[in-house]
């Protein structure tokens, strides 16, 4: 399968919310986000070393504009992108356009807010169905039958 790539404006490339999800989640107001221009690290030649074209960007969880419940829960995430200052830092330098990589920063930064806002769904405790039973316990047999025959013949 071949794939092609195209260019997609930053609204195609908005990251879908889960129907399971907390609530319809509106994108981080661009307000509360801080973001700055650095310098690309890596190969690049010339423009690497000219232009900032990576993006760093900062948001600040607690003054947030976020429901509390999903404040809580983007805190106690184990990720290496959230300060113990409650932090959230994204660095991205994937795209050559300073304009790409803003779009890729912001777009990582709402899908971490949308797979926090996922309330996992419970499980239903199930019993194994009378056929797996059967299964497990004629392999069962099978098996005693393969291990008896390592035995010393008897007369």
């Amino acid at each position: 399968m071949t794939e092609t790539t195209e260019t997609k404006d930053a609204a195609d490339t908005a990251p879908a919310v889960p129907a399971r999800s907390f609530r319809n989640l509106p994108p981080v107001p661009e307000s509360e986000v801080e973001i700055t221009a650095i310098r690309a690290q890596g190969a690049g030649g010339q423009n690497v070393n000219k232009v900032s074209s990576a993006i760093h960007l900062r948001f600040a969880i607690r003054p947030s504009s976020l429901p509390d419940q999903i404040k809580q829960r983007l805190l106690a995430l184990n990720d290496q992108r959230i300060t113990k200052d409650g932090v959230v830092v994204i660095k991205s330098q994937v795209h050559r356009s300073q304009e790409k990589n803003r779009a890729d920063a912001l777009q990582k930064l709402n899908e971490l807010i949308a797979g926090v806002a996922l309330v996992p769904k419970a499980r239903r405790a199930t019993k194994p169905t009378h056929s797996s039973q059967a299964k497990r316990l004629e392999g069962k047999n099978l098996r005693g039958q393969v291990k008896s025959m390592r035995g010393k013949v008897r007369d």
